[in-house]
């Protein structure tokens, strides 16, 4: 075991200052586990960890206040600077001791573990030192009431400045809905966000650039406690922020950070298996305040929610300290099989899937194909020429594979994955577009989003009421002549911009059958749906949808895409101009943007037969 190295003057000052808890005349050593005693008291241990790459962090053993938990990391320190929050826990969830309710106890297990697995636990005396030949394991456990359990792991190969994480679980933790892991950086030592193609990173609209979820300036929520604006007094007045514009498409993202004076600090993810709602769920990740520079890495989040939880997976990701740079690759994963993760399933224990093509696509829109069953989800690009395409790194079973144009399914099958093998397919079919069936007028793209109408580029980054936002009230939408970009809004609210209107004509031998509007919705809010009146006819008011939680004013389009449809009798159609009004109904109270709401995907009239 080789445990000497060369320490820089920033490492001897570090030693100093993590170890200014105990009296006892300790050193650390390169890679390794130091246990020191607060206070000299054996009932308050923490472990230092010194990584031999630049970065020591200390893991608390034991519940300091309600804000600081077992199991949190109390201090990182890279290259001799700290950036741990002193007074609040860079932790999972809030704090491994407030996972599930009913249950307060964390089991806590810190050890030096080499390539051939063998286990050294940390030291139990005050200043005592374990050195580590190639990797260290620190392993918390919760154990819920109905005997689920969850399993977080900090995992550090010698000589990186990352610490490895992974979360599995049994039992999905029901103190908050969620699993996160939450890093509090006090903001003087990272006050920036990422760059623009990181998730939450820099926006540049109307010549401004700009954090969405850089709070600072900000006076005070305008709506919940998480959405907030600016005095009279900024020149910003009427701007919203908020850390839920953090939010990018999960396909689009590999990672989430900041950067300070010769730092920078990112989570990479993983292939987000374990996830809960598919390539294109969106949720927050991070909140710049006053004080902290907070990243948020989700595993999953009950929040605009489309999926049921999944268990029983390994979800891994990845804290980097750096110089600065920013990330271009995941680190290194290979070893992780050498290092006793429950759920760690290796690539020889994984399939693939390829598919020679798909046909029947329409030009201009891109498509995905996702995959999915209870336990792992997935997806891959197709490519825009042919449509072919392969996910690998999949877990073995039987999962029904979905095309999205756009966003919008417009084909199902089922495969089977098998480990260490490829599901091979012949080119597939696309019959199911609702884009395909002739049209006598159409009103945006049937692609699963509301992004081609009035303030469809500024949903994700701005509350619904930002000045920068244009107005979600509209006169009539006419057929042949109106733009849907600039005559017919994203979004209906029942008490904003309810009672949207078309006319259209219709020609002599039109209106001699009935014709089915097609309404498509990619998300509802407060049990919301659509009724029409066409002329002096009224439709049936569709059962209610599911409640969900906030999401159209939380940075998110995407919910369950649902195409009502109204088949509209012949004797009610008239030759020459026809109007057609729709309403958003809901039993459910709510103001303004809070109130029932649509997201519109597309609109159009068809024949019904």
């Amino acid at each position: 075991m080789n445990t000497t190295s060369s320490r820089p003057a920033w490492a001897r000052w570090m030693a100093t200052a993590l170890l200014a808890a105990t009296a006892s005349p300790v050193a650390l050593a390169a890679f390794s586990i130091t246990t020191v005693h607060d206070n000299n008291n054996p009932a308050r241990p923490q472990y230092i960890i010194d990584t031999d790459g630049g970065l020591v962090f200390k893991v608390r053993g034991w519940d300091a206040s309600s804000t600081t938990a077992i199991g949190d990391l109390s201090s990182m320190v890279y290259k001799g600077v700290e950036y741990a929050d002193p007074s609040r826990g860079t932790q999972l969830n809030s704090g491994a001791d407030w996972l599930y309710n009913g249950v307060g106890a964390v089991g806590l297990k810190v050890e030096a573990v080499s390539a051939n697995g063998a286990v050294t636990p940390a030291a139990t005396t005050n200043g005592g030192v374990v050195n580590a030949s190639d990797y260290i394991r620190v392993t918390l456990t919760s154990t819920s009431t109905k005997g689920g359990v969850l399993t977080h792991y900090y995992v550090v190969k010698r000589g990186e400045s990352n610490i490895h994480m992974g979360t599995h679980f049994t039992e999905q933790p029901d103190v908050h809905g969620l699993v996160r892991f939450i890093a509090r950086i006090p903001v003087s030592k990272l006050p920036n966000g990422g760059p623009a193609h990181a998730a939450g990173g820099l926006i540049t609209y109307g010549g401004e650039s700009f954090w969405a979820e850089d709070l600072r300036g900000t006076s005070g929520a305008i709506e919940a406690s998480d959405v907030f604006g600016f005095p009279a007094t900024d020149a910003r007045y009427g701007q919203t922020r908020s850390k839920h514009y953090a939010n990018r498409r999960l396909k689009d993202w590999e990672f989430v950070g900041g950067t300070g004076p010769g730092v920078g600090v990112w989570f990479w993810r993983d292939n987000n298996e374990g996830g809960s709602s598919g390539p294109f769920y969106r949720s927050l990740l991070q909140q710049i305040t006053s004080t902290t520079n907070e990243l948020t890495y989700i595993v999953n989040y009950g929040e605009a929610q489309t999926e049921p939880f999944r268990l029983n997976v390994l979800n891994t990701y990845t804290m980097i300290f750096n110089d600065g740079t920013v990330p271009t690759a995941r680190p290194d994963t290979s070893w992780y099989g050498q290092v006793g993760m429950v759920g760690y399933v290796p690539p020889v224990g994984r399939g693939s899937v390829s598919v020679a093509g798909l046909t029947n696509r329409l030009p201009g829109v891109p498509y995905t194909v996702g995959f999915a069953n209870s336990q792992a989800q997935y997806w891959a690009d197709a490519d825009p020429v042919d449509g072919h395409f392969t996910a690998t790194g999949m877990l073995p079973g039987n999962y029904t594979m979905t095309v999205y144009k756009g966003e919008l399914a417009v084909q199902t099958a089922s495969v089977t994955v098998t480990a260490n093998a490829n599901y091979a397919m012949n080119p597939v079919a696309i019959t199911a577009d609702p884009e395909t069936t002739p049209a006598l007028w159409r009103i945006g793209r049937w692609d699963g989003t509301p992004q081609e109408f009035i303030n469809g580029d500024k949903l994700t980054f701005m509350h619904p009421s930002d000045v920068r936002m244009a107005s979600w009230n509209v006169g009539p939408f006419v057929v042949g002549q109106s733009n849907a970009a600039t005559q017919w809004p994203a979004y209906q609210w029942k008490d904003v911009n309810n009672g949207l209107q078309v006319r259209f004509v219709l020609k002599r031998g039109q209106n001699t059958a009935p014709l089915r509007l097609r309404l498509g919705i990619s998300a509802d809010f407060a049990g919301a749906r659509p009724q029409v009146t066409v002329n002096s006819w009224n439709s049936a008011i569709p059962p209610a949808p599911p409640k969900v939680s906030r999401n159209l004013t939380v940075g998110t389009y995407r919910g369950f895409n649902r195409t009502y449809t109204f088949d509209i009798p012949a004797n009610q159609l008239v030759v020459g101009t026809n109007v057609l009004t729709i309403n958003t109904v809901s039993g459910t109270a709510g103001a303004r943007f809070l109130s029932p709401a649509l997201s519109f995907d597309a609109i159009d009239l068809v024949n019904a037969n």
